[in-house]
């Protein structure tokens, strides 16, 4: 048994962009652009970056719910790669996924009940009675009544939702669950309970997470360890600790930096980057994140630089020219 629940090989996921009359293809959007990680079972990796950096196609793409245009991904040491639907179907049962939007994911005609043994018919799991007790036992494992099958998703407030996303995602007994933004559609009051049951939910059923988020607060408070991700290619990889104390690279720097300071006499220097994001259509050469670094050399706009581990912490890898040796915050 491999110690690794996901492990990504220089995922690559283009997509075409057709145009004109004949809609031929005038372009390619690089959502990831060479992406490799490892996630060790039963821990919590986080996936932070600003909007658009690919996050949620990384998801997707680990679960097949994309097919990859280039790289390989494997679930508990199972090449998925190139798996035809009908081969993936038994392996759909060990990774689950927890979407967005609590108002979009659930389907408004048909009652929570409904929904929740849909995983049970499609997989063939389970007769009619079974299948509803075991409703009852899930509604009940992320705290909802069980009489809340015979309801509909518009009868529950968001946070109630969620907790029923939650509930389909580990009704099959998964071993991986991909959090995709799982409390940002969610007031703040709400989000610290969901996230305080999907790390309950961890330990009692031994589940592995990567969670996705661009709230690098939020990701500090569930994670394990951190990656950043820019523009379709991951930045920096370490413990949450290592991130959030010594980050290395400048775009890590300005994401912390961001992070609101609870005491007021607590004063820290804000990094403002200048520029918008480039376009995944047409990314620049070099180092990604060029365009808008500061401290920004030649090389950077020649060379791409490598993910690869730095000199200043055990298991600590960053994709930097100048890892170590550049720190904006002072």
């Amino acid at each position: 048994m491999t110690d690794s629940m996901i492990e990504v090989v220089d995922l690559k996921q283009h997509f075409p962009i057709y145009g004109g009359v004949f809609l031929r293809q005038v372009g390619t959007v690089y959502a990831l652009d060479g992406v490799s990680i490892k996630v060790k079972r039963g821990e919590t990796v986080g996936l932070v970056g600003e909007s658009g950096c690919g996050k949620t196609t990384m998801g997707r793409t680990m679960l097949r719910l994309y097919d990859p245009t280039a790289g390989r991904i494997f679930i508990d040491g199972v090449d998925i790669t190139r798996l035809s639907q009908k081969e993936l179907r038994p392996l759909r049962r060990q990774m689950q996924i927890i979407f967005q939007d609590p108002f979009e994911s659930l389907n408004s005609r048909h009652t929570v009940g409904e929904i929740l043994e849909e995983s049970f018919i499609i997989h063939k799991q389970l007769d009619s009675r079974e299948r509803k007790s075991k409703v009852k036992q899930l509604l009940d494992t992320v705290g909802l009544s069980g009489s809340a099958s015979d309801r509909y998703p518009h009868e529950f407030s968001g946070g109630q939702r969620q907790r029923i996303g939650i509930a389909r995602a580990i009704s099959l007994n998964p071993k991986l669950v991909v959090c995709d933004e799982p409390v940002s559609a969610l007031d703040v009051s709400i989000q610290s309970q969901i996230l305080n049951l999907l790390l309950t939910l961890q330990r009692e059923l031994e589940l592995t997470y990567l969670f996705i988020s661009h709230d690098l607060a939020v990701v500090k408070h569930i994670s394990d360890r951190i990656a950043v991700m820019y523009l379709g290619k991951i930045v920096e990889y370490a413990s949450a600790a290592d991130i959030i104390e010594t980050p290395q690279h400048p775009y890590t720097q300005a994401l912390i930096s961001a992070i609101p300071e609870p005491d007021p006499e607590r004063k820290k220097k804000k990094i403002i980057l200048i520029g918008d994001v480039p376009s995944p259509i047409n990314p620049p050469p070099g180092c990604c994140f060029h365009t808008r670094c500061p401290v920004a050399k030649d090389v950077c706009r020649q060379q791409i630089p490598v993910l690869k581990q730095s000199d200043t912490g055990i298991d600590h890898q960053v994709a930097c020219h100048f890892a170590g040796e550049v720190n904006l915050a002072e």
